[in-house]
This record gives C-alpha cells, structure tokens and sequence, in this order.
C-alpha cells in the first residue's frame, strides 16, 4: 500500500482544505444541499456515475472497472448538529448553532481523497459504490440511512458487502478497531405522561399527585436492567427528562418522563419494551393515575458479520503497523444509523482513533463536543484503508 499511500500524500493539503471548507459550512439532517453539491462535483470530474436526491440529499457514485461481478459499498455521512461551535480551531464553524461535532466533514473527506485514487488506478474488476448519505444524527427528521434504503439503495446498487468507519476520540490517533458481532447499541425514545388530579398543595389528599406517581416511576425503571436482563448481556435504561409542575403551593396536572433505552440485542430490546411498558402501567395504577408511554424505536443495534470484518482487519495490517490494529474492541453503547444498512447487507463498521486530549488538543474532546475537532492525519490513513479496502475485495 505504499503506492497508494503516497498517492493520497501527495494531495493531501488539498484534501486537508476540502474537510476545512465543509467543516466551515456545516449542514443539519436532510439540508446537507451545499455538501452534496460539492461532493457530486467532485466525483463526476473523476469519471464517477453520481445520482443524487437518494433519501433527500444523499447521493451514490458508482464506477465499474472491467467484467467483474463484485460489488462493493463504502459509506459516508455528511451531516453536522445543532451545536455552536467553541474549538477556536482557524476553520471554525461559520454559522452560529451548527458544527460539524462528530467529524463528519472527515469522513466525507477520507472517501473523497480515496475515491480520486481509485478512479486513477482502477486497479479493481467489479463496480465500486460510494454512498454519501445525509442525517445520521438522528432527530425529529428520521434517519438518513433509512431514507436512502426506502429510496431503493441496495435495489438500485446492490452491494456484497458495505462498510463504514467512524472517527473516535479517546483512541490513539490513527489506530484502527473492529469487533465481531454486536458493536453498537440501538437507541430507542420513550416519553411518559403522568395523569392525575392537580390542586393546592396544602390539600394534598385531594390530589392524585402525579409527581409522586412518575417518581415511584423512575425508581422502579432503576429494576428493568438490574432484574430483567440476563447479567452477560447489557441494557441501559436512562430517565433523561422529568417535567412538571410551575409553582412550589401548586399539585400539577400531569407530569413527563423522557428516556433513552439501549441494549445489543433484538431479543434485550422487546424484552426491555415489555417491562418498561408494565412497569409503568403498574405504578401508575398504584398510586390511582393514569399514564401514557410512547415508545419509538429508533436506530438498530450494529451488528458486523464475521466474515466482512475479518476481511477489514486483514485489510488493516496492509495499511498500519500490527499493533494500531485492534482485532476486537469494546462495543459501545452510543448508536448509529449504519446499523440499517447492515440490515439488508453483510459488512462491517470500524472506528479510527482521532487522539488523545493531552496529545491532540481539539481531536480528543469527545463526539457532539462544543471543542470537538476531527484530526486532519487520520484523512491519508483513512483514505489509503478505504483504497485498500476496495481494491482487495474487488480483486
């Protein structure tokens, strides 16, 4: 790979001031419009295929190289959050309340800079597909990768396999982690409403207090992971919200839960619905209220199939030194919306270490980090993996 490396050095100010430019123009969920442009530009200079408008904003380049029947997909997200940024960095953010804070405009860039070299060796046989895909940060707006998949993705370019890869703070920069199985945990949003019997105060026992209510509620959620879930796996059951009420005299009305839910597994997950659901119902009818969940599930679980990710790894140790190579790392609980694509094809999904804070300042804050900065060595390192990577599996 040193060719390739080389390659993608040789440009790589260049590249360094592409991730710069999209990350002073950063762009939220489905308006990602500027991006798009931009990157759709560039592809169809290097002889890419580009169809654009596939789940809103997002786009797929593809470029055959001889008769080959392989094809492989390769992923990126291009969206930014509602964030103001406070890095301080030379090419901050331009527009107050949005910020490319989960490095983003680097894992555009990275397959960008991979896409040019691929184009000017085409050193494959097969079709090569290049997903740029809107709104991964889930919100009121959906998921981008769903909307892509709805769109007919994998109808209209089917893959092999697909891949994807997320820069990480708090790993050494550059190195490169995999994980066979369950990564990533899905992430589903529950909102209770507490109903009761306002009144004063001072009369309580003319009330159905529905604060004592949702708090007997948010105790007894404390039993769902501890209780219910086989102690080898792992669930998270987080009351992140709890509303009501407007006077210290006043008993209200009503009273408001949020949580976050996240597990690993299908089964952990219906298991969890099932007694979050009961749990509530049973509380609430002990203390004579009535309560309402509106449960929504959001992102799946990832799950890497073996033997796409055994391929990344070796594809790996082809690009870095053994030891930056981390066969099997720790699953995490945040999510990602990745997982839907891996749902109607095999593959796999890495993380790429973006630093250390005592080493690399802005690049080892954490994702969705008002002095978050991706780390602009990880784009030659990044970009020669994903060469690599297409090159080997198109063989």
């Amino acid at each position: 790979m040193k060719e390739v490396r080389e390659l993608v050095e040789a440009e790589l100010g260049t590249f360094v001031q592409l991730r710069h430019d999209i990350h002073q123009h950063p762009e939220l969920a489905f308006a990602e419009n500027r991006t798009s442009d931009l990157v759709a530009g560039l592809l169809e200079q290097w002889g890419y295929t580009v169809e654009r408008g596939i789940g809103g904003t997002g786009l797929v380049a593809q470029l055959r190289v001889g008769n080959g029947s392989r094809c492989v997909g390769i992923r990126a997200d291009m969206d930014a959050l509602p964030i103001t940024e406070e890095s301080g960095v030379a090419h901050t953010s331009k527009h107050t309340g949005k910020m490319h804070a989960c490095g983003h405009d680097g894992h555009t860039t990275m397959l960008l800079a991979a896409a040019k070299v691929l184009a000017a060796r085409k050193s494959f046989n097969g079709t090569l597909n290049l997903i740029f895909q809107p709104a991964e940060e889930y919100g009121k707006s959906g998921s981008g990768a769903m909307r892509m998949i709805a769109d007919g993705l994998f109808e209209k370019y089917p893959c092999d396999a697909v891949y994807g890869m997320h820069n990480m703070p708090g790993y050494p920069q550059g190195q490169l982690h995999f994980y066979d199985g369950w990564m990533m945990a899905s992430s589903d949003v529950v909102t209770i409403t507490v109903k009761g019997v306002g009144g004063h105060g001072a009369k309580p026992h003319n009330t159905h207090d529905p604060i004592v209510a949702a708090s007997s509620i948010v105790m007894a959620l404390q039993t769902v992971v501890s209780r219910n879930v086989n102690p080898l796996d792992s669930a998270v059951v987080t009351v992140g919200m709890f509303h009501a009420g407007v006077a210290n005299n006043v008993i209200p009305e009503q009273a408001e839960l949020k949580l976050t839910v996240r597990c690993f597994k299908p089964e952990v997950r219906k298991l969890l619905e099932e007694r979050i659901v009961a749990i509530v119902q049973a509380q609430a009818q002990s203390f004579n209220v009535e309560a309402e969940v509106d449960y929504q599930h959001g992102y799946a679980p990832v799950f890497n199939t073996s033997k796409e990710t055994q391929f990344a790894r070796q594809v790996a140790r082809e690009v870095v030194a053994d030891e930056n190579v981390i066969d099997q790392t720790e699953p995490m609980a945040g999510s990602e919306d990745f997982a839907f694509m891996l749902e109607k094809c095999p593959g796999s999904y890495l993380f790429i270490g973006n630093g250390l804070k005592e080493l690399d300042a802005a690049s080892g804050f954490d994702l969705h980090n008002p002095y978050y900065d991706f780390n602009d060595k990880n784009i030659a390192i990044g970009a020669t993996y994903w060469v690599a990577l297409a090159e080997r599996f198109l063989q």
